[in-house]
């Protein structure tokens, strides 16, 4: 398996959003209602990634995992540590996959 990962760009928004609602509907499914997964929407995850990726600070990193023919199939978003805990240099604040490609190495 070919995974290229890269910094994500605003253009990238809906594909990040379609990974984001899959990955909850899949990785929550019986943990979270299933009337709240149900209700998630790519266009309204849409939205949320595009002013994310629009207005990131230099210190927080969008990164895109895709395969080599351009197809999302995960992302991590990270940045500094939040709770002002000397000891580490960052954090990561989301990293979702795509079921199928879980525990393969990515």
């Amino acid at each position: 398996m070919n995974i290229r990962i890269r910094h994500a760009k605003p253009s990238d928004a809906a594909a990040i959003a379609r990974v984001h609602v899959d990955s909850w509907r899949s990785t929550y499914a019986g943990i979270v209602p299933q009337g709240y997964l149900s209700g998630l929407s790519y266009t309204g995850r849409q939205s949320v990634w595009e002013e994310s990726l629009r207005t990131s600070s230099p210190r927080k990193s969008h990164f895109l995992a895709e395969t080599e023919n351009g197809e999302a199939i995960g992302f991590v978003v990270a940045g500094p540590e939040s709770e002002g805990n000397l000891e580490y240099r960052g954090e990561i604040y989301a990293i979702y996959l795509l079921e199928v490609y879980q525990r393969q190495g990515v």
